[in-house]
């Protein structure tokens, strides 16, 4: 069965979401812990998580992806902004036990000038001192379409972040397809080929979710331009290969695609749905 979502708003809270998946025709959602601009976050609403909780199980929802704030940067050369990236954190991985055995995304930053190798060991220190033994979540790394000094775009990389993070049982990674593909990674006409690359670098078994996009930047643009499913520079045909791809099929994708409305993100849902083969 096809694990498909979107970005949902988590301002109504999870039962909300929930039903919004339901009623485009998802099994699965992303939202962001808190205000993506920002640094708010609401006060967790217990009865309402009982309530999802209870809706999810009845409706098949499941493997859903927080997403943390565009505001983190861990890579920072600021120890504020580095310090700022920790207390998030710590409050998110704290909140998420509250939805256990879930999934926590985030941009694993930029170095801003001070290169790839500092940057790194800035990303590493954030995950040693957040990470705690006995959480249930599993923090994603997201692969990045290398715009400016962004780290994560190479799955060299990740690995390194990986490699030196003491829990790191507790690090996946995220794929996202605008992303790889604005990196350089050919997932359109070399599929195959890329999915060996990451298996042997990162292992396919810490490919924990995708973020299903088009790209409106052609291969190797290095930016960071979403666009919506077949209208892009990746296109319908490689999207339905991906989908399909026996290593890749189920695993839980998530629509990030410009959308006005909701109505938008059914109708991508219901062209993934035709496309997939069960």
């Amino acid at each position: 069965m096809l694990t498909i979502g979107c970005h949902l708003s988590a301002t109504k809270g999870f039962l909300h979401m929930g039903q919004e998946t339901i009623q485009i025709g998802g099994n699965t959602f992303q939202f962001f812990t808190r205000n993506p601009r920002g640094s708010q976050a609401k006060e967790l609403n217990l009865n309402d998580i009982a309530r999802f909780q209870s809706y999810a199980e009845q409706h098949g929802i499941h493997h859903i992806l927080a997403h943390a704030p565009y505001t983190l940067n861990p890579a920072a050369e600021n120890p504020a902004t580095r310090e700022f990236a920790e207390l998030v954190f710590k409050d998110d991985l704290t909140r998420m036990e509250h939805l256990p055995g879930q999934m926590y995304n985030f941009h694993p930053g930029s170095h801003v000038g001070q290169g790839v190798e500092t940057g790194i060991n800035h990303i590493v220190s954030l995950l040693n001192k957040t990470l705690f033994p006995d959480q249930t979540t599993v923090v994603l790394l997201e692969t990045m379409s290398g715009k400016g000094s962004e780290i994560g775009s190479s799955f060299t990389e990740l690995r390194a972040i990986i490699d030196r993070t003491e829990l790191s049982e507790k690090v996946g990674v995220c794929w996202d397809t605008c992303h790889l593909f604005s990196a350089g990674y050919d997932i359109v006409n070399q599929l195959d080929n890329v999915l060996t690359d990451f298996d042997k670098t990162v292992g396919l078994n810490r490919l924990l979710a995708i973020h299903l996009n088009d790209s409106l930047m052609p291969f190797q643009g290095h930016k960071d331009r979403h666009e919506k499913i077949g209208k892009g520079q990746i296109g319908l045909d490689a999207i339905g290969r991906i989908i399909n791809h026996p290593a890749l099929k189920d695993k839980p994708f998530y629509l990030e695609t410009p959308q006005d409305n909701l109505s938008g993100y059914a109708h991508e849902i219901n062209i993934l749905k035709e496309l997939y083969q069960s």
